[in-house]
């Protein structure tokens, strides 16, 4: 059994940078990959970046590859999400989620997800 916590949201201009951070209970969290996702009022869940057990990572897309990055600190129990030149677009409750592999965490199959934070980017 894992427990996931997000935090670090919050309300950022537009070009800003926030830090999500997944901490996580449970003494097999290294076994886990971890991913995040996002979803706006309206929309689906949309895969945002993963990580796996050996610290390889993948991005939803180029874009989000050039402006943020996935880490994971497995002494700690946390996996982080480094956002920057945020953009309105970006807006959405984020969440993390934890599986057995990256390429269904991708599709958003996942054994464990925590309960979000809340990203607002202002224009």
């Amino acid at each position: 059994q894992v427990q996931l916590a997000e935090s670090g949201g919050g309300l950022v201009q537009a070009g800003g940078s926030l830090r999500l951070s997944c901490a996580a209970s449970g003494r097999t969290f290294s076994s886990y990959a971890v991913g995040w996702f996002r979803q706006a009022p309206g929309n689906e869940r949309e895969f945002v970046a993963a990580i796996g057990t050996s610290g390889d990572t993948t991005y939803n897309t180029d874009s989000l590859k050039g402006r943020f990055t996935i880490s994971r600190e497995d002494a700690t129990n946390t996996v982080y999400l480094q956002m920057n030149s945020l953009k309105p677009g970006d807006t959405g409750v984020y969440y993390c989620a934890a599986g057995r592999y990256v390429f269904r965490l991708r599709r958003g199959d996942a054994t464990h997800w925590g309960q979000g934070t809340q990203v607002t980017v202002s224009s």
